[in-house]
This record gives structure tokens, C-alpha cells and sequence, in this order.
């Protein structure tokens, strides 16, 4: 390794590890509570799970993949020598950085490694960039747990494919988008069958286990616990409702069940309604343009990140959700198009960054605002859902123009010696 090669990595590291604890301590600054998650859910949940009390997704029905109380449960153990001296909600947020910022540098090396590429140096630095912009909503959310995993899965995709679906169908069990990814690389991956039969297994045990543990009318309760809920102040499709606040045409309510600020007009029910079927039907849609891509010819380099990060957005764009880590999603897929092909991944990557920082301007700089319907607060939420929509155009786009090498042998032969 050349002393050049030293210098960079040593100064991907160094802004890495600084942008971590930037962001832990930022946390502590920030108005709106960004790190509220943490100490008011996150943390009684395990305590209750460790003191013999409720166990959620096990005893009752939880908004999240079971596996999510695990790392809340590794957590409270480190947090347990911190209590003393830092109490108990202090203890636990320092736990759970210091355990999002080893899982991130577990990831962060397995991009970097001793040598970078100019592609992974680069993907490093948006990763980076990235953290900073988006603020410590990207460290305290349970979101930021199922980053690493999902990129380790995607840089091990061509090598080690029943290890990579493992790992993302953890994931998914942690937060559900890493699906996106599993279904991403079932369709462009020639070793589908062993992606689609690990994934199977895995979930298979997560449930043989959680049925043992006492697990059943709550297995799935994170997926109909979400069919009742309206739609939250930050979700693309509110935004129309929200410009109707300031005239007193709609409202803000905060919802005690699921613990978030949701727009009360009319019509809103019925919007909330549709957009779970539309997201199913759009998942689809996109999953089908890559499929014949891929039967025609087209390369895994080439198609998976455009079609990872087109299934992840429609995953966002089509929610009644918009909370505002849904953003960390976003970074993994743009990680795997830099280092697949880093010539395309430019547009995206700006586009993700915008997010970024617009997200960390509605939450939590300006939440308050926005709570009082400034319309300042509602243009920038405004602004960031509009990209949102833009990047979803730019993903499919791309995923559209993904050559496909067969369809043009068989339709145009006589253009073989065209220049790329």
C-alpha cells in the first residue's frame, strides 16, 4: 500500500469516526427531541423484555419486525455499566451510538478495505456526507441498525450470495425495506434460486422461533398493525393536505397508538386508504421492468443499483409514512451503484444528499414549525417530497435505460460496432 493510499484511507477514517461523533452529539443540541425515539420507546421496551414484563412482537402486537428488539437489547446490556454514573436514559443513548458506530465501521471497512478503489473512496465519502447532512435522526433510529447490514449484504452480492440473503432477510426482520434489496437481487441475480431458498429459511426460523417463544397472533402484527393508521404530517402524499392547515381546511393531530403527528381533512382517510395497494402494485411494476431486463441480457452491475434504489423509493414515496429516517434507506443502494458503477451514480447520489439536508431542516430544526404550520416549515417539507417523487423518477429512468444486450443482437445486428 503506497503512502498515498495510506493518507486516504486514514482520512476516510478519521472524517468517518468525526462525523459519527458529530452527529451523537449533535443529538443532545438539536431541539424536538431527535434522540426521543431512543430513550422514550426504545430502552422501556427492553427493560420491559429483561424484567419479565410485556415483550413486544412476542406477548404483544409491535409496529416492528421482531427481530428489531434484539439490538434495543444489546444496547441495555452495554448501557448497564454507564447507569451509575450517567443514569439511566444517558446511559442507553451512549450504548446505542457507540453500537450503531461499531455496526457502521464493521461496514465501513468491508467498503473501504486496505486499498480502496477510486469507486469505494468515493462511495465512502457520500456515506459520509450523507451522515453529516442528515443529522441524528441517521444514529437514533432503529433504521440505522439495518444500514450496515444492508451494505455489507450488497458489497458481498456476486460472491457470497446465501450469506448476503441472509443477511438482508435479517435485515428486513430489523426494518422491512431490506426486502427491496432481496427482492432487487432475486430478480437481477443469475443465482436467484439460492437467494430466494436462503431468505426462505432464514425466515422460516425467525418464525419457528418467535412461535416457540410464544409468538402467534402478533407474528405479523408489524404488518397489520400498519393497515389502520392515517397519514403522517411528513408522507408525500400529505403534502397537499398540509398546505390546506395554515387556511384551517385540515388539521394536525398526534396519535397516541402509534406515537406521530397525522393531517385530519377531508379525503386524507381515503388517500391513506389506496397507498398501501398503489406501493404493492408500483413494487410490482418495477420488479417486472427488471426481470426483463434481465432476460434480455442485461448486466448485474448495471441493473441492480437503479433497480435497488427505484424499489427502495417507491417504498417511501408510496408510504402514509414520512418519518424522517426513512432517508438513511436511501444510502446503502447509492453506496452499491458507486461501487458498481460509479459513472451513473452522480445524479442519484445528489439527489439522496438534497434529502438528506432537507430532512434534518423539517426534522429537527424546524419541526416545531411545521407543528404550527408555518408555511415556510411546510415549503421545505414540500421541497424534500417533490425530490423524493424526482428520485423516483431518476431511479426507474435508469433502470429503464439499462442496455439489454440480447434484445439488441436479435433486433439490431448491423449496429454491433456502434461506439458506446
Amino acid at each position: 500500500m503506497t503512502r498515498r493510499t495510506t493518507t486516504q484511507v486514514v482520512a476516510l477514517w478519521t472524517a468517518f469516526v468525526a462525523v459519527h461523533v458529530a452527529v451523537a452529539v449533535a443529538g443532545w443540541l438539536y431541539p424536538s427531541q431527535p434522540m426521543g425515539d431512543v430513550v422514550l420507546v426504545y430502552e422501556p421496551w427492553a427493560t420491559s423484555a429483561l424484567s419479565g414484563g410485556p415483550i413486544v412482537g412476542i406477548t404483544e402486537t409491535w409496529v416492528y419486525p421482531q427481530l428489531a428488539l434484539v439490538p434495543m437489547l444489546i444496547a441495555k446490556a452495554i448501557s448497564l455499566p454507564l447507569v451509575t454514573s450517567l443514569g439511566a436514559s444517558g446511559a442507553y443513548l451512549i450504548a446505542w451510538a457507540v453500537l450503531v458506530t461499531v455496526l457502521d465501521a464493521l461496514a465501513f471497512a468491508a467498503l473501504v478495505g486496505r486499498a480502496p478503489s477510486p469507486p469505494r473512496r468515493t462511495a465512502a465519502w457520500f456515506w459520509t456526507a450523507g451522515l453529516l447532512l442528515l443529522g441524528p435522526i441517521a444514529l437514533y433510529r432503529i433504521d440505522a441498525i439495518a444500514v450496515p447490514v444492508a451494505v455489507v449484504g450488497g458489497l458481498w452480492l456476486t460472491r457470497r450470495p446465501g450469506v448476503v440473503a441472509a443477511l438482508l432477510t435479517v435485515g428486513a426482520w430489523i426494518k422491512i425495506w431490506p426486502a427491496a434489496l432481496v427482492l432487487a437481487a432475486v430478480v437481477a441475480s443469475r443465482r436467484r434460486l439460492r437467494i430466494v431458498l436462503t431468505a426462505a429459511a432464514v425466515t422460516a426460523g425467525v418464525i419457528g422461533v418467535l412461535v416457540l417463544l410464544g409468538a402467534d397472533t402478533e407474528l405479523f402484527g408489524f404488518l397489520t398493525a400498519q393497515t389502520g393508521r392515517g397519514l403522517q404530517i411528513e408522507a408525500v402524499a400529505a403534502t397537499p393536505f398540509l398546505w390546506l392547515v395554515p387556511g384551517g381546511a385540515a388539521r394536525i393531530e398526534y396519535s397516541f397508538d402509534i406515537l406521530t403527528f397525522q393531517i385530519v381533512a377531508p379525503g386524507a382517510d381515503a388517500v391513506a386508504a389506496v397507498l398501501t395497494p398503489l406501493m404493492v402494485v408500483l413494487v410490482a411494476a418495477v420488479a417486472v421492468v427488471g426481470a426483463l431486463k434481465t432476460m434480455r441480457g442485461a448486466s448485474f452491475s448495471r441493473l441492480f443499483p437503479p433497480l435497488a434504489l427505484s424499489l427502495v423509493l417507491v417504498l417511501i414515496v408510496m408510504n402514509k409514512v414520512g418519518s424522517p429516517q426513512f432517508q438513511t434507506w436511501l444510502i446503502a443502494p447509492v453506496i452499491l451503484w458507486f461501487v458498481w458503477d460509479r459513472t451513473r451514480a452522480t445524479a442519484p447520489a445528489v439527489i439522496v444528499l438534497g434529502l438528506c439536508a432537507l430532512t434534518c431542516l423539517v426534522y429537527p430544526l424546524t419541526y416545531d414549525a411545521l407543528l404550527r404550520a408555518d408555511v415556510i416549515a411546510i415549503a421545505t417539507l414540500t421541497v424534500r417530497n417533490i425530490l423524493l417523487v424526482v428520485g423516483l423518477v431518476v431511479g426507474i429512468r435508469a433502470l429503464v435505460a439499462v442496455p439489454s444486450p440480447r434484445h439488441a443482437r436479435e433486433d439490431s445486428p448491423a449496429r454491433h460496432d456502434s461506439p458506446a
